[in-house]
Formats: structure tokens, sequence, C-alpha cells
């Protein structure tokens, strides 16, 4: 008699169950985002790297023709037109693609390089000062137009991925997420980012 009185209700036995159903679905349900979220977060940082790429050969398209303008009104701005035509070369050739993104010393050779560009460029643009009638040209205008604001994409693509690549990052070295990345997902990597640089918060001006 004693044992039975002691045992739960057919009433409180289905309000038990109840509550441990919840609990268990709700644990399941947080559980899935938790293990979503980590490839999920990588996904985002590799989409918005292949922006980056995009823009850097945006700009790398513009150059060649930039180029030929110049060289038909300052054909004595041998030197630094081959500057740019050699740094632009370079910044073509050295590919980072999503998959190596986590890799140093790829990625700061693919920043090296177009770092190079871009002092090549800017040293260019300043040669453009001594020929007004390369300034009032009207295919050098629409190409400072395109460049202004190419260079506007560049840096608006590079601080997006910066911020991906931190919550990814970030993600994967603490907790759950490193729990669950070291289980479930052993290749997830730390990814590389651009190192700040002067004036890294602004594009460059583009003034000719």
């Amino acid at each position: 008699m004693r044992a039975a009185s002691l045992a739960p209700s057919p009433s409180l036995a289905g309000r038990l169950r109840l509550a441990l159903t919840a609990i268990v679905l709700a644990t399941t349900l947080s559980a899935c985002g938790a293990i979503n979220r980590v490839p999920t977060l990588e996904e985002d940082a590799k989409s918005r790297w292949g922006e980056v790429q995009n823009q850097y050969q945006r700009r790398a398209d513009l150059i060649p023709n930039l180029v030929e303008t110049v060289k038909g009104y300052a054909q004595q701005e041998r030197e630094v037109l081959t500057q740019v035509t050699e740094a632009r070369a370079k910044a073509s050739s050295v590919k980072v693609d999503a998959s190596s993104i986590q890799d140093p010393e790829k990625f700061k050779q693919f920043q090296d390089a177009q770092n190079q560009l871009s002092g090549a460029l800017g040293r260019l643009l300043v040669t453009v000062e001594r020929y007004p009638d390369l300034k009032s040209n009207a295919n050098f205008l629409a190409l400072q137009s395109q460049l202004e604001g190419t260079e506007n994409r560049i840096a608006v693509a590079r601080r997006d991925y910066i911020q991906s690549v931190q919550a990814y990052n970030t993600e994967i070295c603490t907790i759950p997420g490193r729990w669950i990345a070291a289980v479930l997902y052993p290749d997830a990597k730390p990814m590389q980012s651009f190192a700040a640089t002067p004036e890294s918060d602004r594009p460059p001006s583009v003034k000719f």
C-alpha cells in the first residue's frame, strides 16, 4: 500500500512526460542551430571573399585602358607606366581561392601584391596632374569615374569580409563552437583576414 501511494498519479506522470518531451525538443532544436552555425559562417566568409576577388579583378580590368590612355598623352612617363603594368601582372598571378584563405603565406602574398598595385597606381595618378589635356580627356574622365567606384567597392567588400571572418573565427575558437568544430568539422581552421594599413578605413582618393 505504501509503495502504491508513492507512485505518481496518471495525470502527474503525463505532465512529467510532456515536460521532458518539451525539454528534449528544445535542446535538440538548440543543438541543431549550434551545429549548423560553423558551416554557415564558413560559407558566408567564403562568399564574402569571392566578392573581394571580384572587385579586385574589376580594378585590374580597368588598368590596361588607363595605361593606354595615359600613354597617349604622357609617353615620357614610361617608368611609372611599366611599374603599373608589372604590378598588375603580379597581382593577377597571385590566386587565393576560397579553399586556401586559411593559408597565411598565400594570403599575405595576395595582400602584398594588391598593395603593390595600389602603390604603383597611386604613383601613376600623381603624374596626371602634369598633363591638363589628359585630365580633360573624355575617356580618361570615364575611367576616373569607374576607378573611383571600384575603389569604393573594394573597401566595402574588404570590410564585409573582415567582419564575416571575425564571426567565423570567433565561433570556432569559443565554446560551444570549438567543441562542435572539433567533433564534426575537424578541418575547420581560422581564416586569414586583411592586415590594417594606413587609412584602410576608407578607400583611396582618386582625383585627376
